[in-house]
Order: C-alpha cells, then structure tokens, then sequence
C-alpha cells in the first residue's frame, strides 16, 4: 500500500502534464517513496484526459479519475482523497508552479508534530490582479477564524488521511481545509515553498472570486463556531431583537395611558415612528428566534450521523480486551489438550 498520495486536480492542464509527472517521478525515485500520483480530470475541455490515459499506460504508479463534468477542485481534491490508499496526502496544481522538488521539505515539517502543512508562496510569481485579491483573503481569513497563514489559498500542502476522514469538502471548501482542520483539533503549520511562473494556459482566478470567497468564509465561521450550536449565534441576535422590540412596544403603551389620562396633547401613537421600529425587532427576534430552534433540530438529528469530536488516540478499549480473552482461552485449551 502507497505510504504517500500526490493529488492532483487537472482543468485544461494538458500542456504541463508530461512535464509534471516526469518531476513527481524524480522526487519520488530520488527519495525512494513508497507513492502513487492521482490526477482528477474535473471536466477538463482540451486533450488532458488523453494525456492522462498516456502517462497512465507508461506508469504504473499512476491512477486518474474523469469527471463528466466541472465540479470545481474541492469534488476533485475529495474524490482523490477518497480514492487514494496514502498515510500521507499531497495536494498540488497542474500548471507547474508549485515546484514537486518540495515535498520533502513538506513532509520533513510535517515531522510527528503537525497534522497539516500548508505551502507559502514567499515568493510569488503572479500577476497583481492575483496577488492582491489574495492578500485580502488571506488576512480576513485570519482576523475572522483565528487561523492566521500567510496563504491559505496556496494548494501545495500535505495532510495526514486523518484530515480528509473528518473534514468532507464540497463547493469551495478547499480553500478552508487548514481552518476546518484547527477546528477539529489538528495541529496546522506552513512551510516556505519555491512557486514557479506559469509556462502553460491561464490562471483560473482572480478578482471574481474574492466576493464568493468571502461568502464561503463567512460560511466557514458559522460552521466552525456554531456548528452545534447555532441557536448561540441566532438565537443571540433574535433575543436581542425581540427583547428591544418588546420594550419599544411597553414603552408605547405606557405613552398611550399617560396620554389618555394625562397629556392629550402628546402626539398620537401612529405619528410616533418608535411604535415601526418596535414593531419591526418583535417580529424579526421572533422569527430569528425559530429558526434557531429549527436549526437546534436539524443539528441534533444530524449527530446520529456525524461525530461532534475528534480522537487523536486510543490506548486499551474493548479489542484490546478481546484480544487478551482470545489469548487466554487460546493457553487454557493448549492446556487442556497436554
């Protein structure tokens, strides 16, 4: 069985992937790795699925995966995991920029320590309109989680399978994976890696993806901070909003005795804008109110499903147990059949 999984996603790539697993398969006979190379075809519109089925047919450590059609790199990274057969995953582009001579280097920071290693771009070979955008994301990532990297969006790390066990990716969720991991306990640490200029195609990214990023991350936050709890999160500003809507609504109906019985010439209730607003909070804490008990239901139906936690280890339990019974009852017959 590979003790070392090289993932790679591929959408109209075909120029560079000859070259690619010529310098995977350097690094891996150099190093003398136990390994396999996975590439995804995720809906690849050029000749990358022909190519794929050449290096396959030339190499043995060679899988490859075709999509129907594009389902974006967080379906390819997870069917890869999925199909692969490593302790250790790597994931890297198609387009040559990340350097495959960096794996060691990878997997030396992942030592016994960490779970996860993400590459950094220290050096970044990319246009502007990539950086920036990138630079962005990168610090509201770590402002809004906690989980601070110089580049989240780098695709080069390694992970342990414990990861792709736990955390399941869908839509864009690749580019959070270091976030959903520290938030299950992982241990997430980067690494400087060399980042290569693009000799082949285009970039796939760039300003269009910051304002989807950011709903994504926005996404990532309640998933990692509420996901168990979400009446925390919205039953808080339900509350809120209810509580000041209804003491808008009590302060109205002190105002409206007092007028009857003291002051008729205060302005009438329907000329007072408080009475809206008041009205307004009440309605929309009560309905925020419910959909936080909606969502307290679906999560608790949810945990049958799915483990709210995480084991780094077990020592003893129940097969342990078993094993030592086997054994026992295995000496108590040798000694009876003497």
């Amino acid at each position: 069985m590979p003790q070392l999984s090289i993932i790679v996603p591929v959408y109209d790539e075909a120029e560079s992937l000859h070259e690619l697993r010529r310098e995977i398969g350097e690094v891996i006979r150099s190093n003398g790795y136990q390994a396999e190379l996975i590439f995804i075809d995720d809906g690849s519109t050029d000749r990358s699925w022909q190519v794929m089925r050449e290096i396959a047919a030339e190499d043995p450590v060679v899988r490859c995966i075709r999509f129907r059609r594009n389902f974006g790199k967080a379906a390819a990274l997870r069917a890869g995991a999925e199909y692969s057969q490593g302790e250790l995953i790597v994931t890297m582009d198609a387009d040559l920029q990340d350097d495959p001579a960096e794996i060691p280097n990878l997997i030396a920071a992942l030592g016994e320590d960490n779970d996860l290693v993400s590459g950094w771009k220290k050096v970044r070979n990319d246009p502007l309109n990539k950086t920036l955008p990138s630079k962005i994301f990168n610090w509201l990532i770590g402002w809004l989680t906690g989980v601070h990297l110089h580049d989240h969006n780098c695709g080069f790390k390694i992970y342990r399978r414990e990861i792709f066990d736990e955390v399941k990716l869908y839509g864009e969720m690749h580019r959070f994976v270091p976030v959903l991991a520290a938030s299950r306990g992982f241990k997430v640490a980067e690494v400087p890696v060399n980042h290569r200029p693009r000799k082949h195609g285009v970039s796939k990214y760039g300003w269009a993806r910051l304002p989807k990023g950011f709903l994504d991350l926005l996404t990532v936050c309640f998933l990692t901070g509420f996901s168990q709890r979400p009446q925390h999160l919205l039953g808080g500003f339900g509350l809120a909003a209810f509580s000041a809507g209804a003491i808008g609504m009590l302060w109205m109906a002190i105002y409206w005795l007092l007028r009857m019985a003291f002051y008729p010439e205060w302005e009438p209730l329907h000329q007072r804008p408080v009475v809206l607003y008041s009205l307004g909070a009440l309605l929309l804490g009560a309905q925020v109110l419910c959909i936080g008990f909606l969502a307290e239901l679906i999560t608790s139906r949810n945990q049958v499903r799915t483990q709210p936690y995480s084991i780094a280890s077990r020592i003893g339990g129940c097969e342990d147990d078993n094993e030592s019974d086997d054994n026992e009852s295995g000496d108590n017959e040798s000694e009876n059949h003497g």
